[in-house]
């Protein structure tokens, strides 16, 4: 049955050729932007993507395209799927070609996506009204094996979504439960910010895990990477996250909590319980430390996290740990780069003004 709302999906790899792919089969419109054009060229070729795995079927698409003044023309929804370290250059783009009325969700947004998304519009001169929001994590596990294909392994049972300002939640929950219902409305962005697990669950154990990365052995990085010692810290680095969530006044799961709800997995530690995801099945480890697991989920997971703790009186000394290790192990400046609040254009203010801002999306 055809839905009404119509699509853009930024970002032709393994998240967007899934999404497009699945909205396409639930029957709505759907268009697909990336700038490469042999992942355009095929899948144009053949008209959509084929899905496999907890979907299956064909899913033609409107157009793909590398035009991306074409590809968000007339679209109710734009949603980014990219990683986070592109959303700056994307809102670049983005900023002369959105239209007032238009909804941009980030998806996932890492933490502080939209503050930042906000800025780069604004100081990319955009006039158009529209709504940002993003949500905390990607609705899948997947992956793209070759453009035009994608395996959707696992689809979660949870999804939370908030907007900026937090008023227009309700709007852009609505809209996104229209193809997923398990789609739940957060308090603010916040809420989906300090949920993004990818922070907790990536970067620590790469670095511990630096003389396995840099060997000849094949390993797979949730059930060989997250050893119970590992597990273990990785636990009490999420202590941490929770103590930002209760000082922001959100409702956030810790981490084991969030994968029995996301994933149906019940186990004592985080060691035990990522083994026990089939998702996670043949998700290999990296051979090389310079990866998004640290490239990405420093900068614009932990930096904003320890920023944002800074500015509540929330210790985090074991984020501050990870986050200064990777940066030495990979020479990166990730604090002189990433999502502080004086690159969001917010070091100025107090905590107060800052919530304020959260609510109502004025200064």
């Amino acid at each position: 049955m055809a839905k009404t709302t119509k699509w853009t999906i930024i970002g032709g790899g393994n998240g967007g050729q899934s999404l497009a792919g699945h909205l396409s089969i639930m029957g709505f419109s759907v268009r697909l932007y990336d700038i490469f054009e042999e992942t355009i060229d095929a899948i144009s070729e053949q008209g959509g993507i084929h899905v496999e795995g907890a979907v299956q079927g064909f899913g033609a698409l409107e157009f793909a395209t590398t035009d991306i003044a074409k590809a968000v023309d007339g679209a109710d929804v734009v949603m980014v799927v990219a990683p986070a370290t592109a959303h700056r250059a994307i809102a670049e783009a983005c900023a002369p070609v959105l239209a007032d009325g238009q909804i941009v969700i980030l998806h996932p947004g890492a933490t502080c996506g939209t503050l930042e998304f906000k800025k780069v519009l604004a100081d990319q001169g955009c006039s158009a009204r529209v709504t940002l929001a993003e949500t905390n994590t990607l609705i899948y596990a997947c992956r793209s094996p070759r453009p035009g294909y994608a395996k959707i392994i696992g689809i979660k049972k949870d999804l939370v979504v908030a907007a900026l300002p937090a008023r227009d939640t309700a709007e852009v929950a609505s809209l996104f439960q229209e193809a997923f219902p398990q789609v739940v409305a957060g308090k603010n962005v916040l809420q989906p910010s300090l949920g993004n697990a990818n922070a907790i669950v990536h970067p620590a154990p790469s670095l511990l895990n630096t003389s396995l990365i840099e060997s000849a052995h094949e390993w797979s990085y949730y059930y060989d990477g997250i050893t119970p010692s590992i597990g273990a810290f990785v636990e009490k680095l999420d202590s941490e996250r929770m103590a930002l969530a209760k000082v922001f006044e959100v409702d956030l799961l810790p981490i084991l909590t969030w994968y029995k709800v996301a994933y149906g997995i019940d186990k004592p530690t985080l060691s035990e319980t990522v083994r026990s995801n089939p998702a996670y099945d043949g998700i290999a480890g990296q051979k090389e430390l310079r990866t998004r697991y640290i490239l990405e989920d420093i900068p614009t997971g932990l930096v904003p996290m320890i920023e944002l703790g800074q500015l509540s009186g929330v210790p985090t000394p074991r984020m501050e740990v990870v986050a200064k290790l990777g940066e030495y192990l990979v020479e990166e400046d990730f604090f002189g780069t990433g999502r502080t609040l004086k690159n969001l254009g917010l070091e100025d203010m107090k905590l107060a003004d800052f919530m304020n801002y959260i609510e109502t999306g004025n200064r």
